[in-house]
């Protein structure tokens, strides 16, 4: 008797082990299911800022250097329009947040570290041709699958009167070299930053893409420009800064001012709208 007693005994002790384990497990799956839950929803309102920060301010200012009536030329005055809206839209993404909620922003968390190096410069050509691979296989399967979407729909960058020495270099200088930087601070360094610190790679990197194609406003070069900064984070990546990315930017960005400004034939004849997306 004393035995079967312990046999029951031992048996109801497993037995609330087993259930007591389970319901950890239940909890923890739970627990898990909020993390996810609460990531994703903070991952949303800090893309929801950086749209913010990046279209309604285009607007904005847009607005107020029209009511300003400036007498310059059509070039200056876009040259000025980016100006404006890249240096607010840089300072307000970044020091907002800080000022107000506390978010605290480092020069390594932007990928800021250091200076450029040997591997950022041998690694930019390389990310540029493999996201030039991808951009054309993954344009000719939406082609296929979306016929009726006008992917050769030219984008409209802005600088639609260009015809002094003086008109070229302000335009190169905004889309070339303004542009890259700000818009790799932006979201390569700052927002993928910023994910990173919440979450694992794989979504940091297509989320902060997928805002950077949304933001371009067209399907065509949303495509195109949301495999660039797929490329753009894994080089954020591998290499702990935006340099690398940095310099892929800067040479699509570079090849299209030529295509778009300097030999339209260009990029008709040799690279077609792949390569026209700024």
């Amino acid at each position: 008797m004393p035995e079967k007693r312990k046999q029951k005994t031992n048996k109801r002790e497993r037995s609330a082990i087993e259930n007591f384990k389970k319901k950890l497990e239940a909890k923890a799956k739970q627990s898990k299911q909020w993390r996810i839950g609460l990531t994703l929803a903070w991952a949303f309102l800090m893309m929801l800022w950086v749209w913010i920060m990046v279209i309604p301010i285009q607007y904005l200012c847009a607005f107020l250097i029209v009511k300003m009536d400036l007498p310059v030329s059509d070039t200056a005055l876009q040259a000025i329009f980016t100006g404006v809206v890249y240096a607010v839209s840089l300072v307000l993404t970044i020091l907002v947040p800080w000022k107000i909620l506390g978010m605290k922003t480092t020069r390594d968390e932007i990928g800021l570290r250091g200076l450029p190096t040997w591997t950022d410069m041998l690694l930019a050509p390389v990310a540029f041709i493999a996201f030039m691979v991808l951009s054309t296989f993954l344009l000719m399967a939406l082609q296929a699958i979306a016929p009726n979407v006008n992917w050769e729909e030219a984008q409209n960058v802005g600088f639609n009167g260009i015809y002094t020495q003086f008109d070229y270099i302000l335009a190169f200088v905004c889309l070339v070299v303004l542009a890259p930087i700000c818009e790799e601070i932006i979201f390569r360094g700052w927002l993928y930053g910023k994910m990173r610190r919440r979450m694992s790679a794989v979504p940091a990197i297509l989320l902060v893409s997928l805002l950077f194609g949304i933001v371009h406003g067209q399907w065509n070069v949303g495509v195109i420009v949301f495999t660039m900064s797929i490329a753009m984070c894994i080089l954020r990546e591998l290499t702990g800064t935006i340099y690398s990315g940095l310099l892929v930017h800067m040479i699509k960005n570079g090849i299209a001012f030529y295509a778009l400004f300097v030999n339209p034939a260009f990029g008709g004849a040799a690279v077609g709208m792949l390569l026209l997306a700024l």
